[in-house]
């Protein structure tokens, strides 16, 4: 059974967080290999869907979707990991690719985590428990806005994550 907190926010239930701000917040944090990722003059945000185009989607919009619900659950996975999140499938291609591009996601760990690093380290087996459904409800409160075709998706086929392991997700 997934572990939702009572009450993610306190004193603030109408903010809204921006994921393309977000992402790009990490730019000052970028510390590695920092030619490859800033010398073509692109944001860190249409660098990464520069490469979800290259590898994984055709769309440009659905990059942009999908990445901007990955960004959203890759911070929310820093900012709550006593809370029990996972993505579905969809989604997933847009996490791997923000951990993919490791100066990245050291940055995002750095702004995001205290600077600490959250592994990624997933079962092998998909769960069915409605993990992806209950953390596109907890996104809202704390700000986000999930995009709800990309998580009905897969609302009862969790990733395969282990948000329970100590700096994981």
């Amino acid at each position: 059974m997934p572990v939702l907190a009572e009450n993610p926010i306190t004193n603030d239930t109408t903010r809204s967080r921006d994921p393309k701000e977000l992402l790009n917040a990490v730019t000052p944090h970028l510390r590695h290999l920092t030619v490859n990722v800033l010398d073509s003059g692109l944001t860190v945000w249409d660098r990464e869907v520069a490469l979800l185009l290259r590898d994984e989607v055709m769309v440009r919009d659905l990059a942009e979707r999908i990445l901007g619900n990955a960004v959203m659950y890759v911070v929310a996975s820093m900012e709550h990991p006593e809370v029990h999140l996972g993505v579905g499938k969809v989604v997933d291609i847009g996490v791997h690719q923000v951990i993919l591009d490791t100066p990245v996601y050291f940055a995002l760990c750095d702004l995001y985590n205290e600077g600490r690093y959250k592994h990624h380290a997933p079962f092998i087996q998909r769960r069915d428990d409605g993990t992806v459904t209950d953390t596109a409800a907890f996104l809202r409160p704390i700000g986000f806005a999930p995009d709800e075709e990309l998580w009905a998706r897969d609302g009862a086929d969790c990733s395969p994550c282990d948000s329970k392991v100590p700096d994981s997700h």
